[in-house]
């Protein structure tokens, strides 16, 4: 297991995957959920042009506008850049419904009641039979700390899963016009140190490369190479193998 940590950017990760058995491709709708742009585009999006291209409905949610995410651009400046760019790596890899949370700011993301509400009402909105987010765990191998947002986003999307399904818990959600969701089969955790299946993502990775490099502006405030440079750098350690790994729950 080899794995790498830019603490400007968050974790890069490189697992071997050889004995680990395939991801069951059998749902036909998925929603991903990240703390911040750019967090999908990490490797999991080669996975995700995969699902895509076969026909599998891809949404993306993300918790924050990754605002705090620029040195050198105000937060209320680099909230809207960094959408657009969220909104057009979403496109390049099939992905036309992107959504934002309001209410949690970027870089003091608290796990608890409201966040969990808030995902599981995306959840019963768009129905999905497998979630994925990244990963929630406190660290990414010895001595590579987790971001608190990471960890937070994480935890509190595998319980809205079983949230969503529940009449009882949220019942303000039911008010408002969404009924319980009760659909999710299984919730897939990207760049976890616990991997347990992973995905062929052979024939996936340029398209993923591409994703990562309309990060254009957060990418060139990380590294003065070129952006082209840094993301297939960047996809071609995290899909090593040609495949992306999950740490799955449920069936």
């Amino acid at each position: 297991m080899t794995l790498d940590l830019d603490l400007a950017r968050g974790p890069t990760l490189s697992v071997m995957t050889t004995d680990l058995p395939p991801l069951p491709d059998d749902v036909t709708r998925v929603l991903a959920v990240a703390a911040h742009p750019d967090d999908l585009e990490y490797g999991t999006a080669a996975a995700i042009a995969r699902w895509t291209a076969a026909g599998t409905e891809v949404s993306y949610l993300l918790v924050t506008r990754g605002e705090a995410g620029i040195h050198d651009l105000p937060p209320e400046k680099a909230a809207g850049v960094r959408e657009d760019e969220e909104r057009r790596s979403a496109a390049v890899v099939g992905v036309h419904e992107v959504r934002f949370l309001d209410g949690h700011r970027d870089g003091v993301v608290v796990e608890g009641p409201a966040l969990r509400r808030d995902i599981a009402r995306e959840i019963r909105r768009l129905r999905p039979e497998m979630v994925v987010v990244g990963s929630h765990h406190e660290t990414f191998g010895p001595g590579m700390w987790n971001s608190a947002d990471h960890r937070a986003v994480g935890r509190a999307t595998i319980d809205a899963a079983g949230d969503a399904g529940n009449r009882w818990i949220f019942p303000e959600l039911v008010e408002e016009g969404f009924e319980p969701w009760p659909g999710v089969r299984r919730v897939a955790v990207s760049a976890s140190t616990q991997p347990t299946h992973v995905v062929d993502v052979a024939g996936y990775r340029e398209v993923a490369i591409a994703s990562l490099a309309e990060h254009a502006t957060y990418l060139a405030a990380l590294d003065p190479r070129p952006v082209a440079e840094q993301a297939r750098e960047v996809v071609e350690m995290t899909t090593a193998g040609e495949r992306v790994a999950f740490e799955v729950f449920g069936g």
